[in-house]
């Protein structure tokens, strides 16, 4: 494995190549306060409507374990988005506080979002309704999130 330290502004290197459309660029970022904490029922139904409406299947989201992806319009193929432009995105951390639950703590909006009148919170609203949850809601203002795991390892 090989590290690569590049500096911002730096020429490309025809060693270094990065996969197009791999890293959004936020045009807007909003950090969300607090954090969101999706029990584990609720964030499997929104990995489920996720994948349901992936854009490989002729929907407009994209979902991995960092978070969901929202785009203008379907992928043309896999690892060809074709005109699909990446609007935002919401970014969370799963497993968190305990196995299966999601925190999520940002949403982005790409400047191609900023200019289809996308704001964090449309991104985050548009994402949460997959699975019919509201931030207004009372599905989202869950009880104390349960503790840590205590036999899960943390950083030493």
């Amino acid at each position: 494995m090989a590290l690569y330290s590049v500096p911002f502004g730096a020429p490309p290197s025809s060693e270094l190549r990065l996969k197009p459309h791999a890293v959004a660029v936020p045009a807007l970022t909003s950090q969300v306060r607090p954090a969101l904490v999706l029990a584990e029922r609720e964030s499997r139904a929104l990995l489920a409507a996720a994948r349901d409406h992936d854009v490989l299947v002729g929907g407009r989201f994209s979902a991995g374990p960092a978070g969901i992806q929202f785009w203008d319009r379907p992928w043309a193929a896999p690892d060809h988005i074709g005109d699909a432009q990446h609007l935002g995105s919401v970014d969370w951390s799963y497993d968190t506080p305990v196995k299966h639950y999601v925190t999520i703590y940002r949403s982005i909006v790409t400047d191609a979002g900023v200019a289809s009148g996308q704001s964090p919170l449309s991104i985050l609203q548009t994402v949460l309704g997959l699975c019919g949850l509201d931030l207004d809601g009372d599905r989202l203002s869950l009880p104390t999130p349960p503790a840590r795991d205590p036999f899960r390892r943390g950083p030493r």
